[in-house]
């Protein structure tokens, strides 16, 4: 065990739950850790290019293409887990953060990318729900459960959000 390792299971795509996330990955980092952040099934949204992105003629079934059109892409679209008023609240919570000073959720995943924090994508939720890797942002590294497995046998904290 590698007490300088951590990985994030990233299974939320709730706006409070990614800050979370984020927030803990760049404190890691921050101290010296390296982090590996493993992004699966609704946590794989953050990832996702934001508008219409060509897909290289990757064919989709009609629930791939559904679950596409109604999830979120990025970071901007996200809501909150609790208290999401019909889709204020997550606007709200950005409006209190910026008045705190607080770091907003994309200069934690810039800064969380400028301390080398790994993002892996998951290969198997990707199939699930008809992703293909031009839908998602650059720099993302692509991995099955098994992989995930080997960084957290490593690791001394792991962490499912």
């Amino acid at each position: 065990m590698d007490t300088s390792k951590k990985t994030i299971i990233l299974f939320s795509g709730d706006f409070d739950r990614v800050m979370a996330a984020f927030i803990i990955a760049n404190g890691a980092a921050a101290m010296g850790d390296e982090v590996t952040m493993f992004f699966t099934f609704w946590g794989l949204n953050v990832l996702r290019k934001d508008g219409k992105v060509s897909t290289n003629g990757h064919k989709k079934s009609t629930l791939q293409s559904m679950f596409g059109r109604m999830m979120p892409k990025g970071t901007g679209r996200l809501g909150l887990s609790k208290m999401n008023f019909a889709g204020a609240g997550a606007p709200l919570m950005k409006k209190v953060m910026k008045q705190q000073n607080a770091m907003s959720l994309d200069e934690l995943v810039e800064s969380a990318r400028e301390q080398g924090v790994k993002f892996v994508a998951c290969t198997l939720s990707m199939d699930i729900l008809g992703f293909c890797e031009e839908e998602l942002v650059d720099g993302v590294e692509f991995a099955g459960v098994a992989a995930y497995l080997g960084e957290a046998d490593e690791a001394n904290v792991n962490l499912f959000i």
